[in-house]
């Protein structure tokens, strides 16, 4: 039962950290192991976004597929991803982005996990460990990359 939570202070504002986490779709151009993702449903209600969406993740030869449900509340900067079907036996996501006094943002990561199976836990745990523990990084990248022109 793996689990990871970090604050990360960024110097872009919780809009702009929101928006660049929110854009699922372009998460395989910089996310470590994330080799592809997929949209299967979007729906709007009540200023909330909810999505379906496949991600593929791999390391060397092994590829994983897993399907979340991922609710985008900008209002509350929020994004929470609940797990649907794949090789875990459950997934727990949450993003929350809070704005400094002193400018920027915090970015706020959970994640909580298992496998289903000890065989793939024990080859892809660990990798799995250090990719989760790089994300909020490779975001704060992406965001420096984006936003260094606004």
């Amino acid at each position: 039962m793996p689990q990871f939570e970090t604050t990360r202070p960024v110097q872009h504002s919780a809009e702009q950290m929101f928006d660049l986490v929110a854009d699922v779709e372009r998460y395989p151009e910089f996310l470590p192991l994330c080799e592809a993702l997929t949209v299967r449903s979007r729906k709007e209600r009540d200023g909330k976004v909810l999505l379906v969406a496949d991600m593929t993740v791999g390391y060397k030869a092994i590829r994983e597929t897993f399907t979340t449900q991922v609710l985008l509340n900008k209002a509350e900067r929020v994004i929470d991803v609940k797990y649907i079907d794949g090789p875990f036996k459950y997934l727990d996501n949450r993003w929350r982005f809070e704005t400094r006094e002193e400018g920027g943002s915090n970015v706020n990561f959970f994640i909580d996990y298992e496998f289903k199976s000890r065989i793939l836990g024990a080859l892809m745990g660990s990798m799995f460990d250090r990719a989760f523990r790089m994300f909020t990084e490779a975001f704060e990248k992406r965001a420096d990359t984006i936003y260094a022109s606004v």
